[in-house]
């Protein structure tokens, strides 16, 4: 599923929301969520999931054309923890 029909889908099943108005909400959630992890914080969605950010350690890696080693510093990144009712119904298809 895609954004737009993320936001299609929810303009279709709340009739008093038009497309303009569910891709504002869509819109607010997103970066609620974007700010919380660029701030560190961790975001519960009870049911669904959470979201969080992870320290990976800088490592050595093999550039797989030359063969040579480059050297690839730590950097951060969001991760995502699926809630137990969401693998539930995943695991139930």
């Amino acid at each position: 599923m895609t954004k737009s029909e993320l936001i299609e889908k929810l303009s279709d099943k709340h009739e008093l929301l038009s497309k303009k108005e569910s891709e504002a909400v869509v819109n607010v959630i997103f970066d609620g969520i974007s700010s919380a992890l660029v701030q560190g914080d961790r975001v519960e969605i009870r049911g669904f999931g959470s979201f969080s950010v992870r320290e990976r350690g800088a490592r050595e890696a093999r550039n797989p054309k030359s063969g040579e080693v480059v050297e690839i510093p730590s950097r951060k990144t969001p991760f995502f923890k699926t809630g137990k009712e969401l693998r539930e119904r995943v695991d139930a298809l």
